[in-house]
């Protein structure tokens, strides 16, 4: 990639809530009825929008003010649809910090999404694995996160969350309820249902794109983490401050380094993600399913 090909920030030009208000008139008329859940589906998870029911699929890079991905394993997509009836709209891939924007350009999709009306948010990670419990390929409920990454997406002004966006939101967000207790019990419910083994643990969310050294990955661990990666959590801030409740699923990926012998690359991340797909399928299908009717 050349330099000028990296992204480049624009949000100092014009209040953040300008740029929403334009994106959303974009986006409102591709949707058949107002979303009720909005979904984030990370490295290699998101052939799951593939799935929908009537869906229309609009790349990042046509969307106005949109940020897009440069990542292997995300499409950058945002596909509208539905899953067994319940209207749903989701970001086939994200965007991260460490491909060189702003805490709020990355945050800038939850926002869009709030403003379209979703009721509850599923976010879905690829993550290394912390607790020696844990082997590539499980599937963890987040229960909370640890924020490492060295700056928070709430920082600057205050911005609107109300339909007009000149509501504004809460300046310091309560986040001991970040991860919706009633969600995870249903995921977990539906879990058994299924018969898909199902852990839960802390996330700690760190800058990347290097993975951590093994004296990060113990630090991690003394910290009380049981897993860790390169997203997730500024966009649970995001929508903790819009009230947005939260479903966090991690796809244990890989072992974090010095847990195992081997090297870490992202082609393994890949292929961890793709091998979990069909559980992953069934397990997030049955979570919308019981939400829906909720």
């Amino acid at each position: 990639m050349d330099r000028d090909d990296y992204p480049r920030s624009t949000f100092h030009l014009r209040p953040v809530n300008t740029e929403l208000t334009e994106t959303v008139n974009y986006i409102r008329p591709h949707c058949r009825r107002p979303p009720a859940l909005g979904l984030i589906l990370g490295s290699g998870l998101g052939a799951y929008a593939d799935s929908f029911s009537d869906s229309k699929v609009l790349p990042f890079s046509d969307i106005p003010h949109f940020p897009y991905s440069t990542v292997s394993g995300h499409p950058g997509n945002l596909v509208i649809g539905s899953v067994e009836g319940v209207p749903c709209i989701a970001l086939q891939g994200r965007i991260h910090f460490y491909e060189g924007y702003s805490m709020q350009e990355i945050t800038f999709p939850v926002r869009l999404l709030g403003c379209l009306g979703i009721r509850s948010l599923i976010v879905t990670n690829a993550a290394g694995g912390l607790n020696p419990d844990f082997r590539p390929g499980d599937l963890m409920l987040i229960a909370d996160h640890i924020n490492l990454m060295g700056s928070n997406p709430l920082i600057g002004p205050n911005p609107g969350i109300g339909p007009d966006l000149d509501e504004p939101g809460p300046r310091f967000p309560d986040m001991s309820t970040a991860y919706d207790a009633g969600m995870q019990d249903i995921a977990r419910d539906v879990a058994g249902r299924l018969g898909i083994p199902i852990r839960r643990g802390v996330y700690l969310g760190v800058t990347g794109p290097s993975y951590e050294t093994p004296a990060e990955i113990r630090m991690c661990r003394t910290l009380g983490a049981d897993a860790v990666g390169m997203s997730t959590v500024p966009e649970v801030i995001v929508a903790a401050h819009m009230g947005i409740p939260v479903l966090g699923i991690s796809c244990i990926a890989n072992m974090a380094a010095g847990m195992e012998s081997r090297k870490i690359t992202h082609s393994d991340v890949l292929k961890t993600t793709k091998e979990t797909e069909e559980k992953f399928r069934l397990l997030l299908t049955g979570i919308i399913k019981t939400v829906g009717s909720c």
